[in-house]
């Protein structure tokens, strides 16, 4: 897309006029160069900067000249004193689409012509009074079609119908929304005349002198580096060619490039899938509607092997952010809602190039270890996020796709599109705010089974299990659901922390006292892709409540896990009649509870509830079956 001040070439030029040769044209240039450069100074934009500016009209003008006999514009040269002077009408729409050119590409792109150039000075019009300066403002705010319209209506004093002719031949497509846009400055037309406008008449000041003198001997040093690297550059060899936001290369050893090299990026076929005795990442065939951009592909390739600084990198921990050691596989390339897209693997990592549709900045890139991964952790990666919802690039076995609340195991799942493996967008809970109402998962259907995946903030979703440690299964049958429904919030502990994923067990069902019903102890525990670092929750549901609470929290420990199926957490919980008691529940292998110091007793079986005071705490023990002591977690 352009930018705002893009004038778009698809509208039809003026009819040609009288022919104009380059010594009429430099004639009229000559004579009214002051105006010429005062015009292009008002076209171009104010975010250009004043002495930048100043210098891109002058250079503009004097590369106004044609290069040899050329029609000119059946438009008045002006409505009074040029009327008849065709040279002039031609070199100003020269100036006029030159100017809006420049304008068009804003930023950094925006270069200033070769000449002229002024070293050691800095050029910028004499200030005006505050409505010059208020008009600037105005101005600035406008595209860069309706400065021209404003410019020729005020300065050149052109009619409408004359002013259109000028835009039309210009390249404007919409002249008569430029009319339209200009007639939003209220400032009187004398203010273009003023001498905050004349880039002709100009104020001299020197540039950083002790800046200039530090860098002198730099400069001597870095032209000798240059000369080298000038060397190096010029032996047999390609160039790399725009590298987007990429900072400068740093290798150009064959496998470095060839790890870079588009042209050498893996592609897998669409049925291979089908065949391989492998069912992850590695069969996953290139999709998107830009897989043939090599462009896109290389700014891709070279941000990730060397992020600029204006880069956003993020990575999930214990992920390598180093670039590709070979050529990586292509997952996908395409334009998904306002970026483009590109998604890479190198067995080890998942990768998310994005950038921009508009080239505004704002390149964006992520990293998340995927190794290992089988067909239940390969279902879907995350291609964008926007406004709080996601969008998924699912594996090529998905045949369906849903999105469901976890909390709500009753409300049913809402079915999602599928376009070429990417789904419709669909509400992510990974970065929102405030209180946990709702927790939306993806659920996902192929030919082996339906599974659950939840967005943790980060590329590859994590996969949701219900069970014992050692039999987990998907949380996608009801009373799975029933199982994860009052402990969907918790998984917001474990955002960003580069989980695998995580499974629900309800390791005990305990009598409160009082007649107040059976509260359910639930234990999660959260597997990461490196195998560190993982994180266990003990939770409390009451009869009754929206939501368990947290009893205990643990982090790289082999309690709830496939080694240590087992687990023991206590409470302190006030009943229905106001009484406090300690409540403690182990796994189904506990012979014995005790507990010792702020609370004191014991119970044979894995269960125990003593009598305590509000604000006590107690160290907790228990014994297995086998003999062996374990601690409560804390």
């Amino acid at each position: 897309m352009q930018s705002q001040d893009a004038a778009q070439p698809v509208a039809p030029s003026s009819p040609a006029g009288p022919v104009v040769d380059v010594e009429q044209a430099e004639a009229a240039l000559v004579e009214h160069y002051p105006r010429l450069v005062r015009l292009a100074y008002l076209v171009l934009p104010a975010s250009m900067g004043r002495r930048r500016r100043v210098l891109t009209a002058h250079g503009l003008v004097q590369r106004a000249l044609p290069r040899g006999r050329t029609p000119a514009p059946l438009i008045p040269a002006q409505q009074a004193g040029r009327a008849g002077d065709p040279g002039y009408a031609l070199v100003r729409l020269r100036v006029v689409r030159t100017a809006l050119r420049r304008g068009a590409r804003g930023g950094r792109w925006a270069q200033s012509p070769a000449l002229p150039r002024v070293w050691g000075l800095r050029l910028f019009p004499r200030p005006g009074g505050a409505g010059e300066l208020a008009l600037d403002q105005r101005l600035s705010a406008l595209s860069g079609p309706a400065r021209a319209a404003h410019a020729l209506r005020g300065f050149e004093r052109l009619p409408d119908g004359d002013v259109r002719q000028v835009l039309l031949a210009a390249g404007v497509a919409d002249a008569e929304g430029a009319l339209v846009e200009a007639d939003r400055i209220p400032d009187p037309y004398r203010l273009l005349d003023s001498g905050e406008f004349d880039a002709c008449s100009l104020q001299a000041r020197p540039t950083d002198l002790l800046r200039r003198r530090r860098h002198l001997k730099a400069a001597l040093v870095g032209g000798a580096a240059l000369t080298v690297c000038g060397t190096l550059l010029a032996l047999p060899g390609d160039g790399w060619g725009a590298d987007g936001a990429a900072a400068p290369p740093y290798a150009r050893n064959p496998a470095a490039r060839a790890a870079l090299d588009p042209g050498k990026l893996t592609r897998v076929s669409p049925a291979a899938w089908r065949t391989s005795a492998r069912t992850d990442f590695s069969v996953w065939p290139a999709r998107g509607d830009r897989t043939g951009d090599r462009a896109l592909l290389r700014r891709a390739l070279a941000v990730w092997a060397r992020p600029g600084k204006g880069v956003r990198v993020s990575a999930t921990p214990g992920t390598p952010a180093g670039g590709p050691a070979g050529p990586p596989q292509l997952l996908y390339a395409g334009t998904v809602d306002t970026a483009r897209v590109v998604l890479l693997h190198d067995g080890l990592r998942v990768v998310r190039y994005a950038e921009p549709e508009e080239d505004t900045g704002g390149v964006v890139l992520d990293l998340a270890r995927a190794d290992g991964a089988g067909r239940a952790g390969s279902g879907a990666v995350v291609l964008s996020r926007t406004d709080g919802n996601v969008r998924y690039l699912t594996a090529p076995w998905v045949r369906a796709a849903a999105e469901r609340d976890l909390r709500a195991p009753g409300s049913g799942a809402m079915a999602l599109t599928l376009a070429d493996g990417v789904t419709s967008p669909l509400a992510s809970p990974a970065l929102r705010e405030g209180p946990c109402t709702s927790w939306n998962v993806l659920r996902l259907s192929d030919g082996t089974g339906t599974r659950l995946l939840t967005d943790l903030g980060e590329l590859v979703p994590a996969r949701l299990t219900a069970g014992p440690p050692r039999s987990p299964r998907d949380a996608s049958g009801a009373k799975a659901l029933r199982t994860w429904a009052p402990y969907a919030c918790s998984l917001a502990a474990v955002r960003s922390a580069g989980v695998r994923s995580v499974n629900a067990w309800v390791f005990a069902e305990q009598p409160l006292p009082g007649s107040d019903g059976s509260a359910e102890w639930v234990c999660t525990r959260a597997e990461t892709w490196r195998g560190g670092g993982t994180r266990v929750l003990a939770q409390f549901h009451p009869p009754g409540a929206r939501s368990g609470a947290v009893a205990a929290t643990a982090q790289d420990v082999p309690e709830c896990g496939v080694k240590e199926p087992r687990v023991l957490a206590g409470v302190l919980w006030r009943s229905g009649s106001g009484g406090w008691y300690l409540l403690a529940a182990g796994s189904r292998d506990t012979a014995s509870v005790r507990a010792t110091g702020g609370i004191e007793g014991s119970s044979r079986g894995h269960l125990l509830t003593v009598r305590a005071e509000k604000g006590a705490r107690a160290d907790l023990r228990g014994r297995l079956e086998d003999g062996r002591s374990v601690g409560g977690l804390r």
